[in-house]
């Protein structure tokens, strides 16, 4: 495991992104500084990235789920498209120049 240093988020809410892994694309709707889920959710998941990294809140484009990701495992989408999710209405005001701009509703689905 990679021992990460308190740095800067790396993706920000509205920012388009892609899941290195599984392919999927989405966009940030909110950030944690490390993760939050429990013990039991981390150890459920097929990989377990470094707990103390930024991990992001991502509304999954084509889908009517959000997924929660570790830093490691995402990169930049840098198609522009828009994301086809029945909450991105909910939570940006609009699509500029391939990033959403994030509205002030909070972000109030936890984690496991």
């Amino acid at each position: 495991m990679i021992a990460y240093q308190h740095t800067p988020p790396q993706f920000e809410p509205g920012q388009l992104v892609e899941h290195v892994r599984y392919g999927y694309r989405g966009v940030v709707v909110a950030v944690d500084a490390r993760c939050r889920a429990s013990q039991q959710w981390y150890d459920s998941n097929q990989t377990q990235p470094d707990r103390a990294q930024p991990w992001y809140h991502v509304l999954v484009d084509g889908r009517e789920i959000f997924t929660y990701a570790a830093e490691t495992s995402l990169r930049a989408d840098k198609s522009g498209l828009p994301v086809a999710h029945p909450l991105v209405d909910a939570f940006f005001e609009e699509l500029v120049d391939g990033q959403y701009v994030r509205n002030e509703r909070d972000w109030d689905w936890g984690v496991q």
